[in-house]
């Protein structure tokens, strides 16, 4: 066993004597030890019942034959975080969290790993970590939220989001019931998309993404996944077993399927290279274009992730898309997906059918996700095609320039923003941020005016998985390189062709290359702390904004 080196023999009479004042006995000292990476804590909604799942895994582990160990990581709350200076700490915790991994693991050479995660940026600080240790792991996702219930209509917190600017007597009752517990919000936002794709990579039993917080099948495929990975473990099968460029390609189909988040543009290619492996945008466009959309899922459509559980999940997503997947792919369970979707039979058929498209019949043609390129951004921007209305997949407009999320709020508050407009968002990035923050804010402001089927925004940050519209993100370079987005000015014509995969600054190169001459690198908005240390190490969006 690995952990041998920290426990067996003469030499390590002393690295018993402390793990024996924890409690262990000589058989224990001599058992597989896992690491239970837990995020639980008593700020986020989607951690609060993840101590609850750890004793599960716990219990797993113990009744297979091994001795869990749990410890901690920190995790943000987006949607606490939103908003205001909080956001900018919510990607760069990302790292950190993949980091405390690595040193927890690393300086106790544990045999293995089950992940508990939930949330946004959690999730892939988890798998990230997962890549670059290479052991053993299982990964089990704390589930979603179930929907409020308010006003005679199921409720999530884009509700709230896109309503408080309106106010009106409605609003403390949607305050009050759009987020009844435990849970990732109830959407396909960032956090429930993460979780699919952990899933579909192979990282997560069947079934898992999911099942709800407070559905006691995640207690028992809690216990499920503790056992398992002692059979990991004895079989030394590790996560770079499991992830590999069939099973992101996988991953990414499912993503396009589903109608995933924007963010796991960022997330997918930095998980992608932790485990020495290459994705790219142009590679998550043509999967996209090659996968119909096949499950109308909130915010984009009006089904929750509690439709697609009782539809079957994920293994009836991946069932439908068999002919697309690379069936060889290994999962956590042992079995092949192909072997995993042989088995697969829907619980509730009529469920299935409804919420869950054919690929004759799908949603969309193509997948949730498009990237474009253009002038205004040379190496890549993101949008969630599936939420954008068809009168706003292609559009022209002149531009409303803001230096910041606040000042752009200011602006949208004021009545700044008219039909036709196209909003732009810069020094959001991760370097101009820094930490690209999330601008849901803005967004839901826009939508909360009505505006939303008419005026597009247009930002070198990054979206909320909760954002819809013509919304679009990670415009690359970033204005705090000197991207093209820092030249635009008050009015300038911007096209938008969502079908063409295009969006272009409709200036000629000479006036551009005068005001690039012109522009100079604004001061730092923070110069002290993580995020000083962040802004100097992290790469371009397009790169998935790692640190290098």
């Amino acid at each position: 066993m690995r952990s041998d080196i920290a426990k067996a023999g003469a030499q390590r009479t002393p690295h018993r004597a402390l793990f024996k004042a924890t409690g262990l006995t000589d058989e224990e000292i001599c058992r597989p030890f896992i690491g239970v990476v837990n995020s639980y804590n008593e700020l986020i909604p989607g951690h609060i019942h993840l101590d609850k799942i750890g004793q599960a895994v716990k219990a797993g582990i113990r009744s297979a034959g091994g001795v869990p160990f749990e410890f901690q990581t920190i995790g943000v709350c987006d949607g606490i975080a939103m908003g205001h200076a909080g956001m900018r700490y919510s990607l760069p915790s990302r790292e950190l969290i993949e980091d405390s991994i690595e040193i927890m693991a690393q300086a106790h050479q544990l045999d293995g790993l089950v992940m508990i995660p939930s949330c946004d940026k959690i999730v892939p600080g988890h798998i990230m970590a997962a890549g670059r240790l290479n052991l053993p792991t299982v990964v089990v996702t704390g589930g979603p939220m179930l929907p409020g219930f308010a006003c005679d209509q199921e409720l999530d917190l884009i509700n709230v989001s896109e309503s408080w600017m309106a106010g009106g007597e409605t609003l403390p009752f949607l305050e009050e019931h759009a987020c009844p517990g435990a849970g990732s919000c109830a959407g396909l936002f960032t956090a429930n998309t993460m979780a699919c794709m952990t899933e579909a990579l192979g990282l997560s039993l069947p079934g898992c993404a999911t099942i709800h917080a407070v559905d006691a099948r995640k207690i028992r495929i809690a216990k499920r996944s503790g056992t398992r990975i002692v059979e990991l473990v004895n079989k030394q099968i590790a996560a770079r077993d499991i992830v590999t460029e069939k099973s992101i390609e996988n991953a990414i189909r499912v993503d396009m399927a589903i109608g995933g988040s924007t963010n796991t543009v960022l997330h997918m290619p930095a998980i992608a290279s932790e485990f020495n492996l290459d994705l790219d945008l142009v590679t998550i466009d043509r999967i996209s274009r090659e996968t119909p959309h096949l499950v109308n899922l909130r915010p984009g459509g009006p089904h929750h992730l509690i439709d697609l559980d009782r539809a079957g999940g994920i293994p009836a997503i991946m069932s439908k898309l068999a002919s697309k997947l690379n069936l060889d792919a290994l999962t956590v369970s042992g079995k092949t997906l192909g072997e995993e979707i042989a088995t697969f039979k829907p619980v509730n058929p009529k469920t299935n059918a409804e919420v869950i498209a054919s690929l004759d019949h799908p949603v969309h043609a193509e997948g949730g996700i498009a990237i474009l390129y253009g002038s205004l951004a040379p190496e890549g921007c993101v949008v969630k095609q599936t939420a954008v209305s068809a009168a706003m997949l292609k559009h022209e407009g002149p531009a409303k320039v803001y230096d910041s999320e606040e000042d752009s709020m200011a602006g949208i508050m004021a009545g700044q923003i008219k039909a036709g407009d196209v909003v732009i968002i810069r020094y959001e990035g991760p370097k101009g941020g820094p930490g690209m923050r999330e601008t849901l804010a803005p967004t839901s402001a826009i939508a909360g005016a009505g505006l939303s089927e008419s005026v597009a925004l247009i930002t070198d940050g990054r979206f909320s998985g909760g954002t819809r519209g013509p919304c679009i993100g990670h415009v690359s370079p970033e204005a705090a390189v000197g991207g093209p987005i820092a030249l635009v000015r008050q009015g300038d014509l911007i096209r938008i062709d969502i079908p063409g995969r295009r969006v272009d600054l409709l200036v000629e190169p000479a006036e551009l290359a005068r005001r690039a001459g012109e522009w100079k690198e604004p001061e730092p908005k923070i110069k002290t702390g993580v995020l000083a240390r962040y802004r100097k190490s992290v790469t371009s969006a397009s790169k998935g904004g790692v640190l290098r």
